[in-house]
């Protein structure tokens, strides 16, 4: 089968496209037919070693597909060939990735797409979306009425946070450049600043004069010292981003006001942390609530300049999709040809 792979780890010109073994599934998994494969940021530290975690060569790269069963084992109850389904967590923790025709998933990762979602529209959402998820819930224990502060808003993974937070019934602030602010307010921020604003903190603090319940900054920087001046009493800061970053922690102000840090990473959620994020998706997914803002949509070979334009910051707003061979195009999928 042709996949997309390396040999090596390094850089994206180490991304090679051709012909690879057929993967070979074991009773509790299923052999799935891929059908799209989004690229992330996360697939790029993978490749390139920053994310440290087991592989082995050739090793197939990506974590994200949208496919349909071409076999399910003995084991791997509730899916029979022919079901579309989907997976976030290939590619890492010694599984090979999802960037080929043909991908061995573990029952307990692959989830049932809801029906009449486009595979493309899914695949492009399914990370970013748990992310958010489990950021918000499961580390940063957002309940409904608070406020969260979503810096970077109008990315892949703060569209994400800011849709979960607002259906989740939280009250969302959310920073972005201006020529983002229309589309985050369409998700239904509460309130979009412009994050060049040299008045920002106090803008903030207009909009949330009791402070902010959970800050969720995408972008990486970690003001701590910002962050931790405006949240309320019992406030959560949750850090998903930012490897190299290396901020200054004012703890006294933190524990004074009784406020919590929490790292996470999605590459170390469990299997069941992942399927319950799953539900909420589908759920989402289902009703046409999670939708990648513009989907670039490209053939399997292009994975190297893919990872490269990842890394040189050249798809702000859009999503990219890699298929193994074409799919039909569907009105639902909101599409992007810029480059």
């Amino acid at each position: 089968m042709r996949a997309a792979f390396i040999e090596q780890l390094g850089p994206a010109q180490n991304i090679r496209y051709g012909e690879v073994p057929v993967p070979v599934p074991g009773p509790t998994d299923v052999l799935v037919d891929v059908l799209a494969v989004s690229a992330n940021p996360v697939d790029t530290f993978v490749r390139s070693g920053v994310f440290r975690t087991p592989v082995s060569f050739p090793f197939v790269i990506g974590r994200d597909l949208v496919g349909r069963v071409a076999w399910a084992g003995p084991g791997a109850t509730g899916f029979a060939g022919g079901d579309l389904v989907w997976c976030n967590s290939l590619g890492h923790g010694g599984r090979q990735g999802a960037a080929a025709e043909l991908a061995v998933v573990p029952a307990d990762r692959l989830y049932h797409l809801p029906a009449g979602v486009d595979p493309v529209t899914a695949v492009a959402v399914v990370h970013p979306a748990a992310t958010a998820y489990l950021g918000l819930f499961t580390h940063g224990r957002l309940r409904a009425g608070e406020t969260v502060l979503v810096a970077g808003a109008a990315g892949n993974v703060g569209s994400a946070l800011v849709t979960l937070a607002v259906e989740a019934g939280a009250r969302v602030l959310a920073t972005a450049a201006a020529r983002d602010a229309e589309y985050c307010r369409s998700l239904g921020a509460a309130a979009v600043l412009d994050y060049r604003d040299p008045e920002l903190a106090a803008r903030i603090r207009e909009s949330a004069p009791l402070g902010v319940d959970v800050h969720v900054d995408t972008s990486g920087e970690h003001d701590l010292a910002g962050a931790v001046d405006l949240l309320a009493p019992r406030g959560r800061i949750v850090l998903l981003a930012g490897a190299r970053s290396r901020p200054e922690l004012p703890v006294g102000p933190l524990y004074m006001k009784d406020c919590s840090i929490r790292g996470f990473v999605i590459s170390h959620a469990t299997s069941g942390e992942l399927a319950e994020a799953a539900v909420t998706v589908n759920r989402l997914l289902a009703t046409h609530r999670l939708r990648p803002r513009a989907v670039e949509e490209l053939p399997l070979s292009a994975a190297a300049d893919v990872h490269q334009r990842l890394e040189e910051g050249e798809l702000h707003g859009r999503r990219a999709v890699l298929c193994p061979a074409p799919l039909p195009t569907s009105p639902d999928r909101p599409t992007s040809t810029e480059r």
